[in-house]
Parts: C-alpha cells; structure tokens; sequence
C-alpha cells in the first residue's frame, strides 16, 4: 500500500472544496480509505471504498471504527471492475470518483478510466469530476471514452490528472 502524501492529499482537497459538501465521493482503489475519510471529514454526504485486498479492508474498518465513523459509507469489497458495473445497476452516481491504483499498474488506470468514460459513465454525477492520482512521469491519456482530461497538477513525484465528460 503507497497511501497519498499529506500533502499531495491536502492539494486535492484544495481544488475541491467548493464541490465536496454533500457530494457522494467514490474511492477507487481506496488502500487505507485514507482519501475518502478526508472526503467524509470535509462535508462528502457519502464515501463508497471500492477495494479488494483484504489487508486493505481490515485497514478501512479499522479506520473508520478508529474515528467512530458509523454511516454515511458503503464498502464494496471487489475489484474495480466488478465494482463499477455493479454500482451501475444498481443505479448509484457519484460526484467524485477518486483512483489511485499502484503506480506500475498501467492497465488499472486504463480499466477504471475506460470504465468510467465508457460503459459505466452512468456511474457519474451530471457535472462529476473524475481524479486520478499516477506517477508524475507517466503519462496518461488526455481522453477515455466521454472522459477528457482539464487539468493536470505535479506535485514531487506524483501528479493528479482531472477527468470530467466531454459535455461538461
């Protein structure tokens, strides 16, 4: 598990604080839940952790039970790509979709970006923004299905890439 830095996490929250209260945040790839707690702390009406390993998500339970977070969560215990075709028939929408697989895992970022700007697209919030959190070296695509990519921030060694759709 490599978690966002501090301060990597800090410049996330930055750009979006004016769209996280009330917002339903999803985590993709979520290692420690670190990213959606914050997400929650900060006003997210909901986090939904998508993680598959199990040390992870002893990792989110015992986060959330360690800050006495009851509600206001749903854990989906699968791959992202199970996860997100089941979150779409069951007709749920995020606002914020955040995904941060292992650096070297280039298909994941291909996957859950495919995903989300092809046949999960659903899955996204009228005017929802979709970050992703990859080495500052490489290099992702400007564009993935209906996502396009608006904005990129460096920061060190990493980088946060923007994604929303092309009708936004």
């Amino acid at each position: 598990m490599r978690p966002t830095s501090d301060r990597l996490r800090e410049t996330l929250f930055n750009v979006l604080a004016p769209r996280i209260a009330g917002a339903v945040f999803l985590d993709l790839y979520a290692g420690s839940g670190a990213v959606g707690i914050e997400a929650l702390s900060r006003g997210a009406r909901e986090a939904i952790f998508v993680e598959h390993a199990e040390s992870s998500l002893r990792a989110i339970r015992s986060n959330l039970a360690a800050l006495a977070i009851r509600g206001g969560y749903a854990l989906e215990p699968r791959s992202v790509a199970a996860a997100l075709p089941r979150l779409v028939e069951a007709r749920r929408q995020a606002d914020l979709v955040f995904l941060d697989p292992p650096y070297a895992a280039d298909e994941q970022y291909t996957l859950a970006l495919g995903l989300l700007g092809g046949d999960c697209q659903s899955l996204l919030a009228p005017d929802a923004l979709v970050i992703a959190e990859h080495e500052k070296r490489r290099a992702l695509e400007e564009n993935h299905g209906a996502l396009s990519r608006y904005r990129l921030l460096t920061q060190g060694y990493a980088a946060l890439s923007f994604y929303r759709t092309s009708a936004d």
